[in-house]
């Protein structure tokens, strides 16, 4: 009785080896430097910030180097799989144009050469290897209940030994062949665990391309590779995967960083050379001056709809997250305003090891940025997505004025220093809402009115404005040399120096009077450029509104 015998009885339809399966997956004809990366998430719930950082990280290096980008959808563990968690993880990655050269397309459908790309249909080829690896003497045949693990593991407690199938404690590693073969034939239930090479008292050094050099004891633990459903675990469809879809750079989590001893020694055994592993340092948050992981279950800011919902520009999101990922990346974006994220070189040794500060604030600033140097039409567009899924009434309104909202939107925006005024298409209405009069009308006015607060001062000064001065068709220095033509009349210096210079002489300056026509036009005394503001409302319009500003009053 052989280890051959006891592989063809577990696996008695398998009959493609691992060198079939190599001719199957050549390795990639690609640049030299080339670099494939994956981005590998469970469908067992929803996408959060640290997938979008880890994919967009795995991205980005692909690309860099004209390399390969795939998506590998790891559902090995059916018992946690949710239902359309498949299209959930593809329409949130696209939605932050995180793009694959292949891998999964929909719950079924998937485009490029080396898959199946979803773990649960790559059965076969799982069992290809797991076989190989029973007849090399490198896997073998478990049937330990739960009982009876449970025993090994209150006896290492009692023993206060490391908790673990290995060594003394992994009984059915010593089981005969034709034992094996025999409790097999005649239906007991199985496992398989891997048959571990390594030494415990012995290190291996692993480089991580983000920690260095990570010195670890050699892995000793008969770890599961196959359960009972058939299935493969976490760690040897790792070893398959990765090999045969010929990844070169592993970029996850360092939760993952613990299990570097086993995934190298099954590379080792395999006797094939492991990708390169970058483990990246979760988001931190901050809380009453302790730092501490991003947490799916109390920070809203984990969950990628906490910036739907806020309408942050994916572009904006992913300049944020490339701070976190490369620390140079910010003093690059300020001198390089005309560049965008592809012209960036991405380099590991510019992560940080203890995990990038999660920072609201930043966010909304580089949020604010972005916004204010994109076209007036793009930024329409993504509002119009926006409001669509998000605000129905803002929806209709910025629709049925489009024009009147791209102007809105474009003011003071083509200069050497545009306003900021938008850090998300959430707070636009909020911002706005006074430029239009279906919005304006409904509304309890509470105009913000300041140095000049008489009613009839303020009645008269626009009423003589509008009747007297205002020409829609003046060009912006002689609408503003009229304002101070209406300040002189009505005893205001025609400018701030003048009124500083002899303050007894004035009842204020040119400023106060353009104060009083912001605020009667808007009810607000921040505004964006108060010309552009009356040039969009039209003569008629400023008229109703001077009617409206003595009903109110």
């Amino acid at each position: 009785m052989t280890n051959k015998d006891l592989a063809d009885l577990i696996f008695p339809n398998i009959t493609k080896t691992i060198e079939d399966y190599e001719k199957m997956y050549p390795k990639r004809d690609l640049p030299e430097g080339a670099v494939v990366t994956r981005f590998a998430p469970s469908p067992t719930g929803f996408v959060h910030i640290g997938h979008i950082f880890s994919s967009f990280v795995a991205n980005k290096v692909a690309k860099d180097t004209n390399g390969v980008f795939y998506l590998r959808i790891e559902d090995t563990d059916q018992e946690r799989k949710v239902d359309g968690a498949i299209t959930n993880i593809i329409r949130d990655l696209n939605n932050y144009n995180i793009t694959f050269d292949e891998g999964m397309v929909s719950e079924t459908e998937e485009k490029g050469v080396y898959g199946p790309y979803l773990q649960s249909k790559r059965k076969e080829i799982y069992h290809a290897f797991i076989k190989h690896f029973i007849e090399q003497g490198m896997a073998y045949p478990c049937f330990c209940s739960k009982d009876e693990i449970d025993e090994i593991r209150h006896a290492q407690e009692k023993r206060k030994d490391r908790i673990g199938y290995y060594g003394r404690y992994a009984k059915c590693r010593k089981i005969p062949i034709q034992d094996a073969y025999d409790k097999i034939k005649d239906g007991e239930e199985f496992i398989i665990r891997l048959k571990a090479s390594g030494d415990f008292e012995k290190k291996v050094v692993v480089k991580d391309l983000v920690r260095g050099n990570i010195s670890f004891p050699e892995n000793d633990m008969d770890i599961v590779i196959m359960k009972k459903d058939g299935l493969p675990t976490y760690h040897f469809a790792h070893l398959v995967d990765d090999y045969l879809m010929r990844t070169t750079h592993v970029i996850r989590s360092d939760e993952w960083v613990s299990s570097l001893p086993v995934h190298v020694q099954l590379f080792s055994m395999l006797g094939v050379k492991p990708p390169k592993y970058a483990h990246l340092s979760p988001i931190m948050k901050e809380e009453n001056g302790v730092k501490r992981k991003l947490s799916k279950r109390k920070d809203p800011e984990c969950a990628m709809k906490f910036y739907h919902e806020q309408g942050l520009p994916t572009e904006a999101v992913k300049l944020y997250l490339m701070t976190l990922a490369n620390t140079n990346f910010e003093q690059w974006m300020d001198a390089n305003k005309d560049k965008t994220i592809d012209d960036f070189e991405f380099s590991f040794s510019k992560i940080s090891k203890s995990g990038g500060l999660f920072d609201v604030e930043k966010l909304m600033n580089i949020s604010k940025n972005y916004l204010s140097r994109i076209k007036a039409t793009e930024f329409y567009d993504m509002l119009v997505k926006y409001a669509k899924e998000y605000d129905e009434e803002f929806y209709e309104l910025i629709t049925k004025y489009k024009d009147f909202t791209i102007g809105l939107l474009n003011i003071e925006r083509e200069q050497k220093k545009p306003r900021k005024d938008y850090a998300s298409f959430s707070e636009v209405k909020d911002l706005v809402w006074y430029m239009y009069d279906e919005l304006f009308d409904n509304v309890e006015k509470n105009y913000e009115f300041s140095n000049i607060s008489s009613k009839d001062e303020i009645i008269n000064l626009m009423n003589t404005y509008i009747e007297k001065y205002y020409d829609e068709n003046d060009d912006q220095q002689t609408w503003f040399e009229k304002i101070k033509d209406l300040s002189e009349e009505f005893g205001y210096a025609r400018e701030v120096k003048e009124y500083k210079e002899d303050p007894d002489n004035y009842k204020g300056h040119v400023g106060d009077v353009s104060m009083v026509i912001r605020v009667s036009l808007t009810t607000k005394s921040m505004t964006p450029n108060l010309y552009d503001i009356m040039k969009l409302f039209g003569k008629e319009r400023i008229i109703k509104r001077i009617k409206e500003l003595e009903n109110s009053l």
